[in-house]
């Protein structure tokens, strides 16, 4: 491989990085609020908020894993991807307008209204946990990547990008994060396209090879097919993307956050389906990439020591011209950049709505606006420190530890959501009980199914033999759900029926679409 780029890849990426902080200097004016700040309400096109949830999604992690996917095994992995269209495509035209009518800034004002603030709390924890376990892995996941390409110092690359994000969030707040991922989006397609055109020009038979060789060696399909539930199949990723579409579009504050920055709930609503028929489509390309790199790679031999997640890397430096390469990294960067700049906002959202407000009320708008931009520090900070971590331990040691407490933590946000939208029956009591049932549960289901320790010195935390755990980890979340909205309901037939904001419910939002079908139909008559 290539162990550096030419002066022009050089130029191409840092025009790009010098770019990337423009952004925030140009929307720097505009943060005088709060509101601005975190929303940017009314400002942003509808079409700009759709690319930049296409971009929230997707980061240097798809960039990378997907093709490394794509090139070891089959499509199965696309299947929790190609499930969120068919989901949401039923749910969205209500999801939107209810948080725009029930919620200020926050996703989880939502589940205090319904639940009360022990849910609140939970679900707000659980996402911080998870925003920055994900984020130190983006971090990391970049700077190695970036490391095996041009050996560029994996902590140099780290706080390079680190310092870059910080300073258009604290600059240009969500304004600049939308438009920066406008651009990125831009970004992503093109490099993809480059890339896939350039792979099927190069194999011998072009895309009829492709599909003949890939099928041939089973690298097509989303197989297998069958009813286990303790192996990776079609089944566990279709009922795991089902929850992960609700997960990601009606609990997860970097989406929801994008739905109230639009005008309107039409607006929102249209966003939201541009971002989901955007997403798809690029998944689907980077996984074909590595079916593609597969029949390449067939053709011309690699070096056997390359990982299935270097291999894209490895064609990047050795067969894209001079040129192509900086803008193909320039993309890489930017797609972390964007990823990471939504994730610290909505960061810095959570922890002024959730916890600042409530332990400082009463302060001026100009005080939380200036606590926010702390967060916004501290908070990329933090993921810093998490990246910087993992260069040390790798996936284990102290990390494995924080990615425990989490799993254990977060489960059945989504059980919660759903259970407080159908049913008016569930209360407080209920779910706290359902709550701490689910993270018993999933405890027991983590702490006998994964083995902690550091590299052949690893065990089970708890081994109740053949009453350990023994489905798929994927399954472990839609577990969570459910034993939440069972329990949750169940639990709640003991304890008095709530006293609700119809708006908080599917029925509440029913009622009123039924309520003005039946005056358009009235106004009708009478004309």
């Amino acid at each position: 491989m290539n162990s550096s780029l030419h002066v022009l890849d050089y130029i191409i990426i840092i025009v790009f990085l010098i770019g990337t902080l423009v952004f925030g200097l140009v929307f720097a004016r505009g943060q005088k609020t709060t509101k601005n700040y975190f929303l940017a309400k009314g400002k942003i096109p509808s079409w700009a908020i759709g690319i930049s949830l296409l971009a929230t999604l997707i980061s240097s992690v798809t960039f990378l894993a997907y093709p490394g996917t794509g090139y070891s095994s089959n499509w199965i992995l696309l299947v929790q991807g190609l499930m969120v269209p068919v989901v949401l495509l039923g749910v969205i035209w209500f999801i939107v307008p209810l948080y725009r009518k029930v919620i200020n800034l926050s996703t989880y004002e939502y589940f205090e209204q319904r639940f009360g603030s022990f849910a609140r709390y939970y679900s707000s924890l659980a996402f911080v946990l998870r925003q920055f376990s994900g984020m130190g892995t983006v971090f990391f996941l970049l700077a190695v990547a970036l490391n095996s390409m041009i050996h560029v110092n994996t902590a140099a690359i780290i706080l390079i990008v680190g310092a870059i994000i910080i300073i258009v969030n604290l600059l240009g707040g969500i304004e600049a994060v939308i438009w920066l991922d406008v651009f990125q989006g831009f970004m992503l397609f093109a490099s993809g396209i480059i890339c896939i055109s350039i792979l099927l020009f190069s194999i011998d038979g072009g895309p009829a090879e492709v599909w003949k060789v890939a099928t041939a060696n089973g690298r097509t399909g989303f197989g297998p097919y069958e009813w286990d539930l303790t192996k990776l199949t079609f089944v566990v990723m279709v009922i795991n993307g089902a929850f992960y579409a609700v997960q990601k579009y009606a609990t997860d504050q970097t989406v929801v956050q994008r739905y109230l920055t639009a005008k309107t709930d039409k607006s929102a609503i249209g966003a939201s389906l541009l971002g989901i028929l955007l997403t798809v489509p690029v998944w689907i390309l980077f996984m074909f990439i590595g079916t593609a790199l597969f029949v390449f790679y067939k053709q011309n031999p690699i070096p056997a020591d390359i990982r299935a997640d270097a291999v894209f890397p490895y064609f990047i430096m050795t067969k894209l011209p001079t040129g192509v390469i900086g803008l193909i990294l320039s993309a890489m960067i930017s797609a972390a950049i964007c990823s990471l700049s939504a994730d610290l906002n909505s960061l810095a959202a959570v922890g002024v709505e959730d916890y600042y407000k409530k332990l400082k009320p009463g302060k001026t708008d100009r005080s939380y606006l200036k606590a926010s931009k702390y967060i916004v520090a501290l908070s990329g900070l933090i993921s810093i420190g998490i990246a910087m971590l993992y260069l040390n331990a790798g996936e284990e040691g102290i990390l494995g530890i924080v990615f425990t407490l989490y799993a254990i933590f977060s489960g059945g946000i989504v059980g919660m959501f759903l259970l407080g939208l159908f049913s008016a029956r569930a209360n407080n009591q209920g779910i706290t009980i359902a709550i701490i049932v689910c993270i018993i549960f999933t405890a027991y289901a983590f702490l006998t199914s994964t083995e902690i320790g550091i590299g052949t010195n690893k065990s089970l935390l708890l081994d109740f033999g053949k009453y350990n755990f023994t489905h798929h980890k994927l399954m472990l979340g839609v577990y969570s759900h459910l034993i939440v909205i069972v329990v949750g309901y169940v639990a709640s037939l003991f304890f008095p029926k709530p006293v609700l904001d119809t708006n908080l419910l599917y029925s509440g939002w029913l009622a009123v679409k039924r309520a003005e079908k039946a005056r358009a139909g009235k106004s009708a008559e009478i004309s």
